[in-house]
Order: structure tokens, then C-alpha cells, then sequence
């Protein structure tokens, strides 16, 4: 029987979701009801590498041991890397310091069957020399007011980001990452959009400074399809 798709990390009724999946497997080992608090919401599409998640319990299996009981109880599209045990005070959002996100493009001509929901196929030629140029624009503290969602809850949209690079992969692969203090909803997919409409020449590398002075959102690039996002780092220290 083929696994039905996640609807994303947060728990929802009559839904198969990435939270819930893993607090019934949680509970299924410990015999406790517990609550994830994780680093941040994935929506539908997108994937992490490296989510962190916290949750209290009095279970006495071993620490070591954990992950790996708790795999034993989900489906193939979930794996827990490892456990650790961490200072009650700690929490996976509010004590996050930096999160590194990837976006993948896929800009052969004819794209692939296999990795099509692994990334996004661009056939269109882009000019990765200018988005390398541009994506620099947006290191530093601004406000990404042009870069998230109309109906964004945040009303701070200022944000740091530490480094950002474009990097070309073999088989035309063209990956952006962004490390930062923390991101507006939706705003890697506008950043990585805006890029791509760089690579295609319809936005000049120049112009990346003005449409974020400016902040509005109908400057930037279109939100590109979760497919290609990933949750790659979440950063403690």
C-alpha cells in the first residue's frame, strides 16, 4: 500500500502530519502523551535535514537508544537522526540562534520523473553569474518586508541573514542558501524566486538594494514551489 503524503510538520485532525506521527510513536514506546515543540513549521513539500524538536518525558529507556525505538514506529518519510538529553530550560525555537535553508533548482531542459518532488525544475537557461551577484544584496541586518507572505503574522519583518550564497551542483543543479537569525514565512521561496528572475534578466543584480528599501512585495520574484526548499541546520551556540 502506498504511504499517503505528510501534510507537513504540524499537527492536524484527520490529517497525516510530521508532529503527530512521531508524538504517537513517542507515545507508543513510552507510554506517554507528549507535545513537540519544534525549531520551526515545515509546510507541505518542504523537507528538513536537520529539524530539531524537544519534548519532556520520564521514560527510563537509555538516551542512546531513543532514536532508534522511536524509528521502529514511523513510516520511511521520517527518520529521527538522534537523541540527547538537554537542559529543561531549553527550547527548540526560542533557544535558536541561526537556521541555514537550501533551495534547489533543477535547470536541465527536461527535468527529472524521479527527484521531481525533491526540487524545482527550471528549463530556462538562468545566469547564475548574476544571481551569485545579487543573493550578497541581502547579507546583513534588513527589513524583508518585500520577501514574505501577504498575511504574514510577524509584524517585526526585520531579520539578519549571516551568509548567502548561490552554488552550482553537477547535473545543472543550482542550490541557494541562506543562513540567518530567523525567516518571514515564506520568505526563502520569494528570496529564491527574486533570484531566478535575476538569472532570467528581468531583475538586474543592482536592483536587489532598492526592492528591499522599497518592501514591496509586488518588486520581488514570484514564491516558488515548496518542492525545492530545505531545512538543512538549526544552530544552537
Amino acid at each position: 500500500m502506498m504511504e499517503k503524503n505528510l501534510v507537513g510538520w504540524q499537527r492536524q485532525p484527520n490529517k497525516l502530519n510530521i508532529q503527530g506521527t512521531i508524538e504517537k510513536a513517542i507515545e507508543q514506546i513510552t507510554g506517554e502523551e507528549v507535545e513537540l515543540t519544534a525549531s520551526g513549521r515545515t509546510d507541505r513539500g518542504v523537507h528538513s535535514l536537520g529539524q530539531v524538536a524537544n519534548f519532556k518525558t520520564n521514560s527510563t529507556i537509555p538516551i542512546e537508544k531513543f532514536a532508534l525505538a522511536i524509528n521502529s514506529k514511523l513510516k520511511k518519510s521520517i527518520l529521527v537522526q538522534s537523541a540527547e538529553e538537554v537542559d529543561e530550560n531549553f527550547h527548540s525555537r526560542l533557544s535558536c540562534k541561526k537556521k541555514t535553508y537550501r533551495y534547489i533548482i533543477n535547470n536541465s531542459k527536461l527535468g527529472t520523473a524521479i527527484y521531481r518532488n525533491l526540487e524545482t525544475h527550471i528549463p530556462m537557461k538562468l545566469d547564475v553569474e548574476k544571481m551569485k551577484q545579487a543573493i550578497k544584496y541581502f547579507e546583513g541586518e534588513h527589513d524583508f518586508k518585500a520577501f514574505k507572505a501577504s498575511g504574514t503574522s510577524s509584524k517585526n519583518s526585520n531579520r539578519t541573514i549571516y551568509k548567502a550564497e548561490v552554488i552550482e551542483k553537477e547535473g545543472n543543479r543550482i542550490w541557494i542558501e541562506l543562513t540567518g537569525s530567523g525567516f518571514l514565512y515564506n520568505m526563502v521561496r520569494i528570496i529564491a524566486g527574486t533570484l531566478v528572475e535575476v538569472g532570467l534578466g528581468n531583475i538586474e543584480p543592482t536592483q536587489i538594494p532598492k526592492i528591499i528599501k522599497e518592501g514591496k512585495r509586488e518588486n520581488s520574484g514570484k514564491t516558488l514551489p515548496p518542492q525545492g526548499l530545505y531545512l538543512v541546520k538549526v544552530e544552537y551556540e
